[in-house]
Formats: structure tokens, C-alpha cells, sequence
């Protein structure tokens, strides 16, 4: 018995399952939608004296009850949600069958074998197909956790192979275009290699929420030989330079073809694009994302903190916070059954190594509107993903006693421009809008405070602290260039009805875009004395 697959089947297949520009001849399918096969047999198939039902196998040791082993069985009626098969044409020794999967079908590679035998259950053979079939996630059907109803929208977070990561500070932000590559010949074996290699049971597919966490742990190679190493110290002379990548398609063929060998070296941008490519590739909609003035909270305070000591002097060992110029992370798009209603939707997603996540450096998914209000003890790494686009920077000094006082906070110091490719061109889109609610209103504040409820300092916000004194910092231009002078502006007011004097603390620093403090270029410490409702101001250059 051979099972065909010619030409105008697999074409109608891979053209009805938004398949067409993968490589190959496989048999690539989306669950959850009907497909086609044709059989050749040894002789005419007759439903009155014959048997016949087809086993798809994935995995090291498939069963059926991990949906691993599908037994699909002949009907005479499909019907939606389930395996099953019904010959729709024959034709001498050939047959035709349509063939239905459930929209939760585990998705990546079968084993496909066809068994027939008499209704008596005599003259039973099996026979093994030589090709394998390929399942992914279908955006396109309703019943599947990552379906997406837009068109344009499918066509750019699915189906698009190229696109662009934003850099640089929020007063400059800069683009690069970048290859995601996920139809390029070799690129479908390599992230079904990645799911392979990872540590997730092939029964654990069938749930995106499982599959992006591990694709989240895989990118990187920090504690698991996933795909890439960051590196982020400026000697790359044993590897590839992250700035010079443009193109996943080289990274993930480059893993494959080593057998897992991680690939050197990355940064935060270069994990969100292949991110991309591998989400996009299994099906799942999926985008980079770039905040500026990303904060990276270490101690799940929900704040981002900075200590002085009684003589306002940082207190290093204990500034271990940092606010990166830009941060790249990615967007997914699924439904969150897990979770209370009106969570689904866009998922955090961040696959650059950071802080570990159950033992495992990786982060989300985290529902973005979960993170907008400040629900941050629903799942997964929600916390986190809060800090960098929506935490207060609170300024610490140490007290004679030992304990700290908060001295200062600034509201508005992280999550700006967050940003994506727009969908349909190359335009910036800014979606801040998703992660915050407007920067100061009641909702963004209500939002905060929720937040920090559940973080390790929540009585950050218990004390309400006078906050008439208002301090404003202005840098004139666009921001600080190469080779050119910065020049500051630094307005003190009071804003009460009684005078008040203070000292102004001023600190000069350079630092990488990380956050990370290179050293201290300028230290003043001014004291000014205001009348009620007074401003002072000072240009420093």
C-alpha cells in the first residue's frame, strides 16, 4: 500500500491551512481544521467486508491517553472537535479521505501509519508512511486558544517574515530591520528541534501557554543549552557580535545543524527576533516589542530602588535595580483559560535571561492586561514584566538605626514609547496604552499601588508622603549625542502655601543602556530655600 500525497492534494492542504510557504513536501496541517489524504492499495476498499483506521504517533513513547498516540477511525459523518476520517472518494484501489483534528490537538511531528483488515479482524496489515506529518497552532480557527480574528492582523503577527525591533533612548529611536525567516528552508525542523530538546513532555504541546514559557527558556542559553548566549561585555571576539545579527534564519540553522551547540553571542533584541521566528513558525501570532526606560526590578519589590547612605552616598552593594535605556521583549497572542476572564489577548513574553523564573531563566507568558492593572499575582512572571514598564523609582537613605526612609520617588520614570512595527507597513505603532493607563491618572495610580501590595516592600505606599516640593529635570534637544555637550535644566518649586528649604542632590553619571553605572563624571549639592509657591532653577551643562 503506498500513501500518495501528489501534488494538487498537498497543494490544496498547505493552501487551505496557511501553508504554503514552508519548504518541502511534508504534510504541514494546523489543528483543529479539516485535511486531506489520498491512499493506494493492494485492492478496491470496500466499507461492507473492510477495516481501516489511521495511528499518528509523536514523541519518544506516544500514548493515548497523553493524546501523543491518535487512533483516527473511519466514519460516515465527520464531526468538529474530534480525530476521525471518511473516505470522500474512490476510485479503483484508491481512496480518497478528509480528515478532522480537535483544535487542542499536541502539535509538532507524526509518525503516520494506515492498518487494515477484514471486518472479522483477519488479514490485518500496517503499513508506515514514509513521509511525516507536521501540526501547528491555527490562528485561523476559532476553537484554538491562539485564534485571531483579524486578517491583517493574522497576515503580520503569523505570516510575515519580516519586520522591525526599535533601539536606542525615547528621545532617539532607531530601527532595525530584521529577518525573521520563518518559512526559510530548515527553519520548521529547527523549532520542532527545539521543542525536542527541551524539557517539556510532547503531551504538554497541545497548550500554547506551555509552549511559549518553554520557547521563553529555550532561546537562551542560560541554564538549559537553548539557542543563543547573551553576552553583554563588549568582547565578542569568540563569536558573532549581537549588533551584527539581522537574521534568525542563520542562529536557528547554525543550533540545528550542531545538534544543540548554543550559538554565540546575543542581546535582548537578537532573543526577541528569533522569539519571533520560532512563535511565528509554530503558529502562534507573535511580535518584538521594545520599552524605553526599561526598569529591571531584582527583588520582586514591584519598585525600582535606590539606596543612599546618612551622607547621600549610593549604597552599591544594595543598588542592584537598573533602568536599561531599551528593553526588547515579545508580544504573543492567546487566549488565557487559565486565567480570570479578560486576560487573554496580547502575552508578555521575554526570553532574555534576567531573573530566573521556577529555577529556570525565562519570563511570561504574562497577560498585558493583567499588567496594565496591576494584577500581578495571576500568572506567569506577571510581577516582573509590571516592574519594568509601570514602577515608581523610590529614592532610599539610610537612618542612624539602620533602617531606611524614603526620601523620594518619581512616577514617571520607566515604560516609555513602548513599541512595535505597525501592522501593514513599516510605521512605528506605540502601545503603551496596552501595558499603562495614562502616565499620573487615577487608574495608573490605582494600578501601582495594587501592585505593590504583593511585592516585597508593600508598605511603600502605605505612608503618604508630602510631595510639595516638585523637582523637574530637562535635557535640551533631542538628548545626549556622541561628541556633544549635554546640557541639563533643573527646576526646584514649592509648591505650598509655606516656605520650605531643601537640599538638592545633584549626580553626573555615564552607564551603559543596560542601566549599569560605568562611573560618576559630576557630584553638587546645592541647598535652596523657597517662598511659598516659588521655583528655583538651575542650568548645568
Amino acid at each position: 500500500m503506498n500513501i500518495l500525497k501528489p501534488g494538487n492534494i498537498l497543494h490544496t492542504n498547505r493552501r487551505e491551512h496557511h501553508t504554503d510557504l514552508y519548504h518541502g513536501d511534508e504534510l504541514i496541517i494546523r489543528r483543529g481544521q479539516t485535511f486531506q489524504m489520498e491512499l493506494e492499495l493492494n485492492r478496491p476498499f470496500s466499507a461492507d467486508t473492510d477495516k481501516l483506521h489511521l495511528d499518528l504517533k509523536t514523541g519518544p513513547l506516544p500514548m493515548v491517553s497523553k493524546g501523543t498516540h491518535v487512533i483516527i477511525p473511519l466514519v460516515e459523518h465527520l464531526e468538529d472537535e474530534r480525530w476521525e476520517a471518511k473516505i470522500v472518494k474512490q476510485t479503483g484501489n484508491n481512496i480518497r479521505l478528509s480528515i478532522n483534528s480537535p483544535a487542542s490537538a499536541v502539535i509538532g511531528l507524526y509518525g503516520l501509519s494506515v492498518t487494515t483488515s477484514s471486518l472479522k479482524g483477519e488479514a490485518t496489515a500496517t503499513h508506515n508512511s514514509s513521509k511525516n506529518i507536521v501540526m501547528l497552532f491555527n490562528p485561523w480557527c476559532e476553537e484554538d486558544t491562539v485564534f485571531m480574528d483579524d486578517e491583517d492582523e493574522r497576515n503580520e503577527y503569523v505570516l510575515n517574515d519580516t519586520g522591525r525591533i526599535y533601539y536606542g533612548t525615547e528621545k532617539q529611536i532607531g530601527a532595525r530591520t530584521w529577518n525573521f525567516g520563518q518559512f526559510h528552508e530548515g527553519i520548521l525542523d529547527a523549532c520542532l528541534f527545539i521543542l525536542e530538546k527541551s524539557d517539556m513532555p510532547p503531551s504538554g504541546r497541545g497548550d500554547p501557554v506551555n509552549v511559549v514559557r518553554v520557547i521563553s527558556a529555550m532561546i537562551n542559553a542560560q541554564d538549559d543549552f537553548g539557542v543563543l548566549i547573551g553576552n553583554w561585555s563588549g568582547d565578542y571576539s569568540d563569536g558573532v557580535s549581537p549588533a551584527a545579527w539581522s537574521s534568525s534564519v542563520e542562529i536557528l540553522k547554525k543550533y540545528h545543524s550542531t545538534n544543540g551547540t548554543p550559538v554565540s553571542y546575543g542581546q535582548c533584541w537578537v532573543f526577541s527576533g528569533v522569539t519571533t521566528s520560532v512563535l511565528r513558525c509554530l503558529g502562534i501570532p507573535a511580535r518584538s516589542v521594545t520599552n524605553f526606560q526599561s526598569a529591571h526590578d531584582t527583588d520582586v519589590s514591584l519598585t525600582t530602588d535606590v539606596y543612599f547612605d546618612a551622607n547621600m552616598e549610593p549604597i552599591d552593594y544594595l543598588n542592584s535595580d537598573s533602568v536599561w535605556n531599551f528593553h526588547v521583549w515579545n508580544d504573543c497572542w492567546m487566549a488565557r483559560p487559565d486565567l480570570p476572564p479578560g486576560n487573554g489577548g496580547w502575552q508578555a513574553v521575554d526570553s532574555t535571561p534576567q531573573e530566573t523564573s521556577q529555577g529556570t531563566f525565562r519570563c511570561g507568558p504574562a497577560s498585558v492586561s493583567a499588567i496594565r492593572s496591576g494584577q500581578v499575582y495571576l500568572k506567569h512572571d506577571t510581577p516582573f514584566v509590571f516592574a519594568e514598564v509601570n514602577s515608581d523609582k523610590i529614592y532610599w537613605q539610610k537612618n542612624l538605626d539602620g533602617t531606611f526612609s524614603q526620601i523620594y520617588s518619581e512616577k514617571k520614570a520607566v515604560g516609555h514609547n513602548i513599541s512595535t512595527k505597525a501592522v501593514g507597513s513599516d510605521e512605528r505603532a506605540d502601545i503603551t496604552h496596552l501595558y499603562k493607563h495614562q502616565e499620573g491618572s487615577e487608574e495608573e495610580r490605582i494600578a501601582v499601588e495594587t501592585a505593590s501590595r504583593y511585592g516585597s516592600k508593600p508598605d511603600v505606599y502605605s505612608v503618604p508622603m508630602a510631595e510639595d516640593v516638585s523637582v523637574e529635570v530637562k535635557m535640551e534637544g533631542e538628548g545626549p549625542r556622541m561628541g556633544v555637550d549635554a546640557k541639563l535644566s533643573i527646576l526646584v518649586k514649592n509648591q505650598s502655601p509655606h516656605p520650605r528649604q531643601t537640599t538638592l542632590h545633584s549626580q553626573v553619571a555615564v552607564m551603559y543602556y543596560t542601566g549599569v553605572l560605568k562611573g560618576t563624571i559630576k557630584k553638587e549639592e546645592i541647598p535652596v530655600e523657597l517662598l511659598p509657591n516659588e521655583g528655583w532653577l538651575s542650568t548645568r551643562g
